[in-house]
């Protein structure tokens, strides 16, 4: 049938709308003026306009400073975490783990992370819902150094319920091409330095929401001694941001590589930063993971392997640098609150298939 000829069938009522095909454009309207606040909180000095335009802009001259300015660039998501904070009704920590997913990765060439921008996806517009949602982007942004320059909100009816969403977003960091970090820099002898992460952060949630909920069938609202909160504050516990705490190390310490451990777990992330003739050894009984690590396994019967090539366990970022350099390290990094320790080396690679390999058993 040509378009020319379509004629729709008679139908009762006025014609169609996008309000009436489920897009309600005035909550959207009201979901950015409750947000303008949060972002305001995020602006750097090169930072121009605000909300409301089609493009955030940034002031590419203030990277005159630079000799050699390298862009980084880095987009993530928080994954499944985000339907645990459906069934919470909780909203505003979920845009820390999105800063942190994005800017963490940025920061472990050495690169200052600059702006950001996201991208909302909702069954329906809540404003209220999805102005905490920015807020906690916002507030992400702040503790990460970045500017949230823009974002994205849209209503997507009949592909996802009404109180279903979900977030991504990209960012922006600079590093000047002498300091990059990497591969290239790092020598036999090297010292590994783990940086304990806050809990689970944003990855291998399938496995835990499989685990604890279809398997142990437990609740969020469930009281759990060891955490001294229940589970779904647990699971809901933001990840951290080493952003700038990482940025300091640089400048206090000589640093040849960080390596930030996200999906696929600790020894598969840092072998992404040693070189094809190394190796790096973690001893593990140089920390205890954290409990909800064993409740998963537990409740899973999920092997230790598995739960490693999954999960963080307990570490959520690491530095690889010159053992003369360990003591001003872990001493700057004492000093900004951020519990840190030598967890391995780095030796040749010998007969090692991998790049970096877990070895003893986790202090107790």
């Amino acid at each position: 049938m040509s378009a020319e000829s379509f004629e729709p069938a008679p139908q009762a009522g006025t014609g169609a709308s996008y309000a009436s095909a489920g897009v309600d454009i005035e909550a959207g309207d009201r979901a950015v003026e409750l947000m303008k606040e949060w972002v305001k909180k995020t602006q750097r000095p090169e930072v121009l306009g605000g909300l409301g335009g089609f493009a955030g802009l940034f002031d590419a001259s203030a990277l005159k400073r630079y000799e050699r300015p390298l862009l980084a660039s880095a987009t993530d998501g928080v994954g499944t975490k985000v339907d645990i904070a459906r069934q919470m009704g909780v909203y505003d920590t979920i845009g820390h783990d999105l800063v942190a997913m994005v800017m963490d990765d940025i920061v472990v060439c050495g690169a200052e992370p600059l702006f950001m921008t996201d991208y909302i996806c909702v069954g329906k517009v809540h404003p209220e819902r999805v102005a905490s949602i920015v807020k906690g982007i916002a507030e992400g942004c702040v503790l990460a150094g970045c500017a949230l320059v823009g974002g994205e909100t849209a209503e997507h009816p009949g592909l996802l319920g009404p109180d279903d969403f979900d977030v991504a977003g990209a960012g922006t960091g600079v590093v000047e091409y002498d300091r990059l970090l990497g591969a290239d820099r790092i020598r036999t002898g090297d010292a590994v330095i783990a940086m304990a992460s806050s809990g689970l952060h944003s990855n291998g949630y399938s496995l835990v929401r499989h685990v604890l909920f279809d398997r142990a069938g437990l609740s969020l609202d469930r009281e759990v001694p060891e955490f001294g909160r229940t589970l779904g504050e647990e699971l809901l516990e933001p990840t951290k941001i080493y952003s700038l705490d990482c940025l300091a190390l640089t400048r206090t310490s000589e640093v040849h590589a960080f390596s930030h451990i996200t999906g696929g777990g600790l020894a598969a992330n840092l072998a992404r930063v040693i070189p094809d003739h190394l190796h790096a050894t973690v001893d593990r009984s140089t920390w205890t993971p954290g409990a909800v690590f064993d409740l998963v396994g537990k409740a899973g019967r999920v092997e230790q392997l598995e739960l490693e090539k999954t999960l963080n366990m307990g570490v959520g970022m690491m530095a690889v640098l010159p053992q003369e350099s360990v003591e001003v390290a872990l001493t700057t990094l004492a000093d900004r609150g951020v519990d840190a320790w030598v967890a391995g080396e780095i030796v040749e690679r010998g007969e090692h298939a991998e790049g970096a390999t877990l070895t003893g058993t986790y202090a107790s």
